[in-house]
């Protein structure tokens, strides 16, 4: 496969590099010139996006579900470089801790992987399973990394030792309670944190279901009143307010959730003509960016991809 690859600005200085770091979640709007980034950015020919994300420092990752490859761009000017090359099979959801380490979800690889978000150098794998599996998206507690796995009724919980130190363990948690698995649909897909912080929210896509998800795996479907979310994917938390990415409808579901993440309500979606099949959100400052995942267009190792920016 051939890929076009932007090269970083020339000029980047050691102290620009040092703010490639940064801890996950929502980024504070401190770059008064934020709203003056590209609502576009151009990915590599034939990357295949799924995942991102995004610390407090204008810099997006991105996962390749063609060989798992990491592209990093710049906010500012669109520009980006492959920073790891890959395992050979995908990479999906990612996340980004304040130590500057991106978490990865391997996909059919049953792993997932940590690497270093300034050098790209490996840090960790984990293989979860020899089985069927598609390890899908993971979240980052103050205690644990967790990832999904859409083809297996399960929860890979890995522990971190002290001081965030990366060990060996992990735990597979079974799914149970009010979770009904469906053996070769998509099923648990992208994962968040409660409001309260106590819980997991973990959206199943093949039913549209929201479930509220503890510790044991235990899940418990999340009233909605009703609502599907319909080929629900990747999500975003900002207080109680949920961003749910319904990857295939183009659009954004926004749900205000009470604080146990029991029950809410689906106040608005946010839809734009910019959208073609977005699979996973995060924010900078006033914006949120979602990778164009394009599964309706067939994919050649010249056809083109995107990120794009909307107002919440």
């Amino acid at each position: 496969m051939r890929h076009r690859v932007a090269t970083i600005a020339l000029g980047l200085t050691a102290a620009l590099a040092a703010t490639l770091l940064g801890p996950a979640g929502t980024a504070t709007a401190h770059d008064k010139h934020h709203d003056l980034f590209p609502s576009t950015i151009n990915l590599p020919n034939g990357f295949q996006p799924e995942g991102i994300a995004i610390g407090k420092h204008p810099y997006a990752y991105f996962g390749s579900r063609v060989n798992g490859a990491i592209y990093r761009a710049s906010l500012a000017t669109g520009r980006g470089e492959i920073i790891n090359p890959g395992f050979g099979t995908g990479s999906l959801g990612l996340k980004l801790d304040d130590r500057g380490r991106l978490f990865i979800s391997g996909q059919t690889s049953g792993d997932g992987r940590v690497i270093d978000a300034r050098t790209g150098k490996t840090l960790k794998i984990w293989n979860f399973t020899d089985g069927t599996s598609f390890v899908n998206d993971v979240i980052l507690t103050r205690d644990a990394a967790w990832f999904t796995d859409s083809q297996q009724p399960v929860l890979y919980k890995v522990p971190f030792g002290k001081h965030g130190r990366l060990g060996d363990r992990f735990v597979t948690v079974p799914l149970t309670g009010d979770f009904v698995f469906t053996p070769g649909a998509t099923n648990a897909n992208g994962i968040a944190r409660t409001p309260d912080g106590r819980d997991l929210l973990v959206v199943q896509s093949n039913t549209g279901l929201l479930f509220r998800v503890d510790d044991d795996g235990e899940a418990t479907q999340v009233d909605l009143g009703g609502v599907p979310m319909t080929n629900g994917d990747g999500l975003w938390l900002e207080g109680r307010r949920l961003y749910v990415v319904q990857n295939r409808l183009n659009q954004i579901a926004v749900v205000d959730l009470n604080r146990s993440g029991t029950r809410g309500t689906v106040v608005r979606t946010i839809t734009s003509a910019s959208f073609d099949v977005p699979t996973t959100i995060a924010r900078y400052g006033t914006r949120l960016y979602l990778p164009n995942a394009r599964f309706t267009t067939p994919p050649t190792p010249d056809t083109t991809y995107t990120a794009v920016a909307v107002r919440p």
